[in-house]
């Protein structure tokens, strides 16, 4: 549906950096930031099919509603329902890019500080996203701000890279965060989850990884019944990186290395998987809300929200 949208109208009481002022922590510039730069192109070619169940969320919604996509990657979501109007943002100016090359109504923007007004949009997503962010504060923060945006009796989905995996094969790939790791870079007073439930592979769409998990970060006494930070590999095939661009940075600095073997440009994507109930936790914890649904599919913790 096209048509003159409402003024956005962004707030000027936050910085857009972060949530109030508050740096963006290094592991997230180094291992989510500049890797989806770094690979929007090859990235959004590979992200294509849309979840059944973000389908119906959508195909759900009232004619003419305005719907808010936060972290919208390369925008595959956008206008799924042409009864809406849509508005996506992501943090990754390249893959904001590519959205609005396919006339996208984009703009860059962080998770955890969200620019539009308070009531703004009737829904919001945020698909594959919450993972991304290194502290259970900054989480809770982009809920909230997920809750802020849309108007009173407005819908949220999320949905979460679960720890309890369909596919329990692939979990030696993935390079579990040491606890000395993740207080350097995330920070030690930063809040941690844990269950009990065990701790299998993650996987959203995929990417037929086979390379073998890094040494350099892992901890041989890591407990993996409680692991939930891990570094994913992103193969950037050769042919698709630029050499004298920024994957040659990226090789220069350390934050990729090179797989001859697979001829591809290796970079490492942060992610804190979800532990079963731990979304639920998390939304609970935020005013202004009400858990409508909750559901595992395709081996995400996804929820429903709607706002009191």
């Amino acid at each position: 549906m096209k048509g003159v949208l409402p003024s956005i109208v962004t707030r000027i009481d936050q910085e857009c950096s972060s949530s109030k002022g508050e740096p963006t922590p290094e592991i997230e510039k180094n291992h989510v930031h500049r890797v989806y730069d770094a690979i929007a192109p090859h990235f959004s070619s590979t992200r294509f099919a849309k979840w059944p169940k973000v389908q119906a969320f959508l195909n759900s919604l009232l004619c003419g509603s305005l719907v808010l996509d936060a972290g919208c990657g390369n925008g595959k979501y956008l206008g799924l329902n042409t009864n809406c109007y849509f508005i996506g943002c992501d943090i990754s100016s390249p893959l904001v890019n590519i959205c609005a090359q396919k006339g996208n109504e984009v703009l860059v923007a962080d998770a955890v500080n969200l620019p539009y007004r308070s009531g703004y949009g009737d829904a919001a997503i945020s698909i594959a996203v919450l993972h991304h962010l290194s502290t259970e504060l900054r989480r809770r923060r982009a809920v909230e701000e997920l809750i802020r945006v849309v108007r009173t009796g407005g819908s949220v989905l999320v949905t979460v890279w679960a720890r309890e995996q369909e596919d329990r094969s692939l979990i030696s790939k993935w390079t579990p965060l040491s606890q000395k790791y993740t207080e350097d870079w995330v920070g030690s007073s930063s809040p941690r989850t844990h269950s009990d439930s065990p701790s299998f592979s993650l996987q959203s769409i995929p990417e037929n990884d086979e390379s073998e998990p890094r040494g350099d970060f892992s901890d041989e006494h890591t407990d993996r019944t409680c692991q939930q930070e891990y570094l994913v590999p992103w193969h950037l095939p050769y042919h698709r990186a630029e050499v004298s661009g920024t994957s040659a940075t990226a090789l220069s600095t350390g934050l990729a290395r090179k797989d001859d073997k697979k001829g591809a440009v290796v970079y490492d994507r942060y992610y804190h998987v979800f532990s079963e109930g731990e979304l639920e936790r998390l939304v609970s914890s935020v005013d202004g809300a009400i858990v409508v649904d909750k559901f595992y599919d395709k081996s995400n913790w996804c929820i429903i929200l709607k706002k009191i």
